[in-house]
């Protein structure tokens, strides 16, 4: 048994499919026109939820104090200073090279590249991006979240 061949066919023709492909050239190209030309674009762009949006920080807004803090904690190291380094970033999964800086987190010893890890602290995270462990170690928590209130100003 089985389908017959020109099964598809029968209910997404073929040509409409290339119509549909055609239309979405047509509108990349008026759209990289007026970029170039430098007009505002008429073609909304790709649509993101907005609680995404919200979520994500821009080049405008602040990292909270938390996140600057936490910056601050977290050692700074060059990669071929580990002595059981990993392959890759498990944020962007970039291989690491041998000159660059990364970032150590002290809980659970995993590896990030500086960029990445800012990143995450910078959407508010406080817990590895890998196994969710607290950046802030135990022994240290007391006296971040003096930090923390202290720089807020509320205390």
């Amino acid at each position: 048994m089985g389908f017959p061949i020109g099964y598809s066919e029968i209910f997404v023709p073929t040509i409409f499919l290339h119509t549909l492909s055609i239309l979405g050239l047509i509108r990349n190209l008026i759209s990289s026109l007026f970029h170039f030309l430098g007009l505002p674009d008429l073609i909304e762009p790709d649509f993101v939820f907005p609680e995404a949006q919200n979520r994500l920080p821009n080049a405008d807004t602040q990292a909270p104090m938390s996140a600057i803090l936490i910056r601050e904690l977290l050692p700074v190291v060059k990669f071929e200073s580990l002595a059981d380094p990993p392959e890759s970033c498990a944020v962007c999964l970039h291989e690491f090279d041998r000159g660059e800086e990364i970032r150590w987190l002290r809980n659970c010893r995993h590896v990030f590249h500086t960029g990445c890890l800012d990143r995450w602290i910078d959407c508010d995270q406080k817990t590895c991006p890998l196994c969710r462990t607290q950046f802030v170690p135990d022994d240290m928590r007391e006296e971040f979240c003096q930090q923390l209130w202290a720089a807020s100003g509320v205390a």
